[in-house]
């Protein structure tokens, strides 16, 4: 049964039990949570809870592990109020939730925004004797990061070094989107560096924040140099991250280098997207470059969204040229 509800079919499942009960063999605490397990993956949290009801009509006492599969089916399903509902009446049965069952409650409290209690559980779990590990403080980072509270996220950095816990890429990703959101590039930059030294490999998506990071403070030369960085290192950075650059560009009014970079991510086998080519045409229209709006439009094959069309008159109306051409 558990081999079919790894591979999803919980249908299948079902008719193992089915066939069980109608050989006179009563489903276990395993059974109900194998299925309630499936269940839960697939987001059904109603049929689960019929199942658990179940499972307590026939006199079975579900376990931590049939709680704690509910606690994360709630959690995924963003209704972490449920999750606590269960873990409540887990601890009512006198039943102690482990590592994992805590994990995964402050994880959800955490995509919820509710750093507070999130932490307050970290606190809880440790008078209980738990040792908060690695998911446990990556978690928190990674909440305090979305939430805009860097402080803490950082004490919790230090806490993590203290307790020789070894930070991973997940939570050094956090703390470098969360520096970027603040317009902390810089720092953001320095993370990266430690990130590099411990061994840690950065993906492009970390690398194009922190030039996005850059370019918003009109610091394209910096993010040109990143550019070049991941190109040396052998990646092969994605449109999104030369569309990046290329806004930084036409934002300072460098079209020029907007250009060659078209043409050099061309040349690499990157194709330029609708993206790509509003950027250029806003470029253009915004420095007084609107002729050559035509040629953008006759490279592309382009069909200008509502922005696009905005640029391209308010480029127009600038435009003595193209006034006379009107």
């Amino acid at each position: 049964m558990n081999g079919y509800i790894r591979v999803g079919d919980i249908d299948e499942g079902f008719r193992l039990k089915s066939e069980m009960e109608a050989s006179g063999i009563q489903p276990d605490v395993y059974t109900y949570s194998v299925l309630i397990n499936g269940l839960c993956k697939e987001r059904r949290m109603d049929g689960a809870h019929e199942l658990f009801d179940e499972m307590l009509e026939n006199g079975l006492a579900p376990n931590d592990v049939t709680y704690t599969t509910l606690i994360d089916g709630h959690c995924k399903n963003g209704r972490v109020d449920l999750a606590m509902e269960i873990y409540n009446q887990m601890l009512s049965k006198g039943l102690s939730p482990d590592l994992i069952t805590y994990n995964t409650i402050i994880n959800g409290h955490c995509k919820n925004g509710d750093l507070k209690q999130a932490q307050d559980l970290i606190g809880e779990m440790s008078l209980k004797g738990l040792k908060p590990d690695k998911i446990t403080y990556t978690t928190l980072i990674d909440g305090c990061c979305k939430e805009g509270d860097l402080e803490t996220a950082f004490k919790v950095k230090e806490t993590m070094i203290k307790e020789r816990i070894p930070l991973d890429d997940v939570a050094y990703t956090a703390l470098i989107s969360g520096l970027c959101k603040e317009g902390r590039e810089v720092e953001a930059e320095k993370m990266l560096r430690e990130m590099l030294r411990l061994g840690f490999k950065v993906d492009d998506e970390t690398y194009t924040m922190i030039i996005n990071g850059f370019c918003k403070k009109g610091d394209v030369k910096t993010a040109s140099k990143m550019l070049r960085e991941m190109q040396s290192d052998g990646r092969k950075p994605s449109v999104v991250t030369y569309n990046v650059l290329m806004n930084g560009y036409c934002k300072q009014g460098q079209l020029k280098n907007a250009n060659v970079l078209l043409i050099a991510m061309m040349n690499l086998g990157v194709v330029p997207d609708d993206v790509t080519y509003n950027i250029l045409l806003e470029g253009h229209c915004k420095y007084g470059n609107p002729d050559d709006v035509s040629n953008l439009r006759g490279a592309k094959g382009l069909v200008l969204d509502y922005a696009s069309y905005n640029s391209v008159i308010g480029g127009l109306s600038k435009s003595s040229r193209c006034r006379s051409k009107v």
